[in-house]
């Protein structure tokens, strides 16, 4: 069984039935990220450091490029804002943190969310990882 292709309610319930473990989810998708993001470039920043923060039932969540969180680089995929670490957390980040969530990464999107195909990005267009030879859709292709 591969975690990282379980839905949510999937893992959380193992996770509830002590069938695995956060460390052992957040391993299995960092894997995943490893082997195929080369090819379809969902990400733009991977936190390798990320951690459940204690909570037994935490999975790892990706965040679109746009939504700001305190002290992470966020650029909405564009040039200009390269180096940007926002003061401050989103308010759906700080929601998340209440929960005791964990930050996988950051993906990639067209430039400040102007687009339809995610192939307007400084970090390089994503691929759909069905078939890469063709984009993910939206401007939020890297989610």
């Amino acid at each position: 069984m591969n975690l990282n292709e379980l839905t949510a309610h999937e893992l959380t319930d193992l996770l509830k039935e002590k069938k695995t473990t956060p460390e052992a989810v957040h391993t299995s998708i960092l894997n995943a990220i490893n082997t195929f993001d080369k090819s379809v470039k969902a990400y733009v920043r991977v936190n390798t450091t990320a951690s459940p923060a204690g909570n037994p039932l935490s999975i790892p969540i990706a965040i679109k490029d746009n939504i700001c969180i305190n002290g992470t680089e966020t650029t909405c995929c564009s040039k200009i804002l390269k180096g940007f670490h926002p003061p401050y957390d989103a308010t759906v980040i700080e929601k998340l943190r209440q929960t005791g969530a964990s930050f996988i990464g950051q993906t990639n999107m067209d430039e400040f969310a102007f687009g339809s195909s995610t192939e307007n990005s400084c970090n390089g267009p994503s691929r759909n990882p069905w078939d890469i030879n063709c984009v993910p859709g939206g401007s939020s292709g890297g989610s």
